[in-house]
């Protein structure tokens, strides 16, 4: 006779308190391990990119090493490619330094004029409080410069081992299904088979239809700064674009440097406000238009839990954060979707059905109830 353990029904209010602390540990280690955890994130959503190229490569008879090792250079050149556009606008605008230098004076000595004129405020203490400023400014640069650096270096390290991430993840993909096989050997391999389809499904039309929303907006915000006769129109057309990757805020912070180019560069401050106005038109634009039809419902999360993840991932891994929140959240929901006892968190994180009403019939309603209560409503 087989020894059963006896079920223990906890109160519900230790329950709370276990999953709270469960999910204080977990954020803990999340930050704690922000350096592991975040090049490994970006590593799955690339592999998730590049396996469409290398499982045709391997039906094309090409040796999964070679296929994956073809997919890294593309993506190599991609990104290589992408730096060395960039570089070059950035070459250019040190040539323009001197022009952006003296267009600077002038509009502070501009202020300075109006705040003496308006606001009787001597030109000595502006100054004065100017050059404090300056000199804390240069102060502080030590410690900025250092941290500075220990960040760039951290970065280029952690760029650096992302392709061997991408590379082991593709080679040993069959090998982490049969691991997840055997954790979860209660589950029909078919039904995690699933999950592992949606979860693809779902990252792989964000992804592909980010690229594209970029491209569309990218276009629109060059064709508005060329309007209004801006230089460089592309670069910081396309700039603005990729700053779509921190959802909803991402295009107003991109105009914030063609706003300040554009001052400084054209004597009508109008013209700064018109750039302002280009991007926060692009902005209603993708919001309301763009990203709903070419992206879909492919993350269907609801627009106040976006809201709450944004911030919830951006004061846990910042910048990085909120790139990663929609992707991440999207691929949380499959799986609670997946689990029974999760269900209702991935419906409240989902996006919300409109309900089909229709007036009240009193007669069908009347009808439905039983004959003592019938009688007392007629």
């Amino acid at each position: 006779m087989e020894n059963k353990v006896p079920e223990v029904n906890l109160p519900s209010y230790v329950r709370f308190a276990c999953i709270m602390i469960v999910l204080t540990i977990l954020v803990y280690w999340l930050s704690a391990m922000q350096e592991l955890i975040v090049p490994l994130v970006f590593s799955i959503l690339f592999a998730m990119i590049l396996y469409p190229i290398n499982h045709r490569l391997e039906r094309w008879r090409v040796p999964r090493v070679a296929a994956i090792l073809i997919c890294l250079v593309i993506l190599i050149g991609f990104f290589y490619l992408l730096f060395y556009l960039v570089s070059l606008q950035i070459s250019s605008f040190t040539s323009e330094a001197p022009k952006l230098l003296e267009r600077g004076n002038q509009i502070l000595d501009k202020l300075q004029t109006f705040g003496e004129d308006r606001f009787h405020i001597e030109r000595s203490k502006m100054v004065s409080e100017a050059r404090s400023y300056v000199n804390n400014l240069i102060r502080e640069s030590g410690s900025f410069l250092t941290s500075t650096l220990l960040a760039t270096t951290n970065t280029l390290s952690t760029i650096s081992i992302v392709p061997l991430y991408i590379f082991f993840l593709m080679l040993y993909r069959d090998f982490f299904r049969s691991f997840f096989y055997k954790v979860f050997t209660s589950t029909k391999r078919a039904k995690i088979d699933v999950v592992f389809g949606r979860i693809y499904t779902v990252v792989k039309d964000y992804l592909v239809g980010l690229v594209l929303v970029i491209v569309i907006v990218g276009v629109l915000n060059t064709v508005g700064l060329l309007i209004l006769g801006i230089d460089y129109a592309v670069f910081f057309g396309f700039l603005g674009a990729f700053m779509i990757l921190i959802p909803y805020i991402g295009i107003l912070i991109g105009s914030l440097l063609p706003a300040l180019f554009t001052l400084l560069t054209h004597e009508n401050p109008l013209v700064a406000l018109g750039v302002i106005g280009v991007f926060s038109f692009v902005q209603i634009l993708e919001g309301n238009f763009i990203t709903p039809y070419i992206v879909g419902s492919k993350v269907s999360i609801n627009p106040l839990a976006a809201i709450i993840v944004l911030l919830l991932w951006g004061q846990l891994w910042g910048v990085t954060g909120l790139i990663l929140a929609l992707p991440m959240t999207a691929i949380l929901k499959v799986i609670f979707d997946a689990i029974e006892p999760l269900k209702p968190y991935g419906f409240l994180i989902g996006e919300a059905e409109r309900q089909k009403t229709r007036p009240l019939n009193v007669k069908e309603f009347t009808d439905k109830l039983p004959k003592k209560v019938k009688d007392l409503v007629d």
